[in-house]
């Protein structure tokens, strides 16, 4: 990274950062086409979980094509003008980026801990997957293989 002094280098500092998130964003690459897609997710260190309609479409079949993804979060995002010179305006900002191998959840089991982390991490409220039919839909986990964080929380610009 070039701006050291903005690195997020801790672990738990980037996770924090993440369960603050309300978007993930993930890259898909097939035929070396890129396309980007905002999903809902569930975070547990090392792991994001997201789901899909269980029929296809553009997110699946690049997945099925190319298991290999990046995802990007951002948090505290501002912008910060500048009285008086245009170049100068910037952002306050708290960002990870990363990237890993997206694999299906077949198991009911897994699909009913994956889709518990996704809602717990939008509601305090305890969900039943027990006596609901998974058959409408597809569970997903992206296998986090490295990420990084950065942050700009004050503005020096002025």
């Amino acid at each position: 990274m070039r701006r050291v002094d903005k690195e997020i280098t801790s672990v738990d500092a980037m996770s924090e950062v993440i369960r603050h998130c309300q978007v993930c964003r993930i890259g898909l690459a097939k035929d070396n086409l890129p396309y980007i897609v905002p999903v809902s997710f569930g975070y547990v260190e090392g792991i994001i979980y997201f789901h899909t309609a269980a029929s296809g479409g553009m997110k699946i079949d690049y997945m099925s094509s190319n298991s290999a993804v990046c995802f990007e979060f951002e948090h505290n995002v501002e912008v910060r003008p500048h009285d008086q010179k245009p170049c100068d305006w910037s952002f306050t900002f708290q960002s990870v980026i990363g990237f890993g191998q997206v694999l299906e959840i077949t198991t009911d089991e897994e699909k009913r801990a994956g889709l518990d982390c996704i809602m717990a991490h939008y509601s305090t409220e305890k969900w039943d997957f027990k006596n609901i039919s998974l058959a409408g839909v597809r569970v997903w986990k992206i296998v986090i293989e490295s990420m990084t964080g950065k942050q700009s929380l004050n503005f020096s610009g002025q």
